[in-house]
């Protein structure tokens, strides 16, 4: 979709009641509910992080959203394709902040080029005790992408075509933090798959594009 139509679309998103939970279980594993059931106490103490959904316009004018491959270390989110963005730190003033600041960091995008739209639904990681504040944005330039070598092993640019095609929403057989094996629904964009937390985030937001495009 050529960006000058996305940018007419999505000034419309504010408008737009959040879809919420009702999107997220959608894209949701089967045992989410559970889980939310057996950390109450944990979720009232969660670690706060702010990430962002950046669309942004190719060198052809197309519509992308960037994506991150994060480096393979030690830790729950090892390996996995996710939002840029990260913990709020105590220089922050607001999660918006947080992922913003963040997402220059991991993929080098300006902060005075990035334009925020609203925030979405919020949504609780209980392996690593984090409740994530999601955001979505717009760049209305070509960003000129660097990656943060020690966090970010590969920068993914998905066609928003390719992203809202229901053809790209799967099931996978995948091992979770707590070594069982699961089907879960997911997405599978450029060739990567996509699941748990960030897929129940693209799944809101998804959903409220479908409304406007």
């Amino acid at each position: 979709m050529n960006f000058d139509e996305f940018l007419i679309a999505i000034s419309k998103i504010e408008n737009i009641p959040l879809p919420a939970e009702a999107s997220q279980f959608k894209m949701s594993p089967p045992f989410r509910r559970e889980l939310l059931k057996m950390h109450e106490k944990e979720i009232k103490h969660a670690n706060k992080a702010g990430v962002l959904a950046l669309f942004y316009p190719d060198k052809l004018r197309q519509t992308k959203l960037v994506l991150i491959l994060r480096k393979t270390y030690k830790g729950v989110h090892s390996a996995q394709i996710g939002f840029p963005g990260g913990k709020f730190e105590i220089q922050d003033k607001s999660l918006k902040n947080a992922a913003i600041r963040e997402t220059f960091e991991e993929i080098g995008v300006p902060t005075d080029a990035i334009e925020v739209l609203r925030e979405l639904t919020q949504v609780y990681i209980p392996p690593s005790n984090f409740y994530v504040q999601p955001f979505i944005g717009i760049s209305k330039s070509t960003p000129t992408f660097k990656k943060q070598e020690d966090e970010v092993e590969d920068i993914l640019e998905v066609s928003l075509q390719h992203f809202i095609d229901e053809q790209n929403v799967i099931s996978e057989t995948v091992e979770t933090s707590y070594s069982v094996k699961v089907d879960v629904p997911a997405f599978q964009l450029n060739g990567h798959i996509v699941w748990g937390a960030t897929a129940m985030m693209l799944s809101e937001i998804k959903d409220m594009l479908k409304q406007l495009l």
